[in-house]
């Protein structure tokens, strides 16, 4: 069964954000990147303002559930609003629930980036439901992880 998290957009103050919540909280981050660290697309040049903006950081906050985040940038930035800035993610067991349910819950809705392979191992998509709710799905393929640590 697939677990489910939220999943935070700041705009450019995630890393704020989350060492507030670490203090609350408590634990570690076991990932915490940036932009900058991302290996380069072709054509697209980061802005030097973004590379230190946090591309991706989880927080486990109990067994069950881990607190997700980043900042946004680019072509993203301008749909950014505060107090809707928050996603469901999914992170599904299988390449085959992680479609079910991107294609299920996506009906009627807008796909922001379809599902597919990623640089970071997991095949991932985004998409706005018809209600308007954020959702992303994930699935890491134990076989791709472990060729990138």
């Amino acid at each position: 069964m697939a677990s489910v998290n939220v999943y935070l957009t700041f705009n450019g103050n995630c890393r704020e954000a989350f060492d507030f919540y670490k203090s609350v909280f408590g634990g570690e981050y076991p990932y915490i990147g940036t932009f900058g660290e991302m290996p380069p697309m072709e054509g697209k040049e980061l802005p030097e303002e973004d590379k230190n903006k946090i591309m991706h950081v989880t927080l486990p906050i109990s067994k069950e559930t881990v607190l997700m985040g980043s900042d946004t940038g680019g072509e993203w930035a301008s749909n950014f609003k505060e107090g809707n800035n928050f996603s469901i993610s999914i992170n599904a067991e299988s390449k085959e629930e992680a479609e079910k349910l991107f294609n299920g819950l996506s009906t009627g809705g807008q796909v922001t980036m379809p599902l597919a392979d990623t640089f970071w191992g997991a095949y991932f998509g985004m998409f706005t439901d018809k209600f308007g709710i954020n959702w992303m799905v994930n699935y890491d393929d134990p076989a791709k992880m472990q060729q990138h640590p």
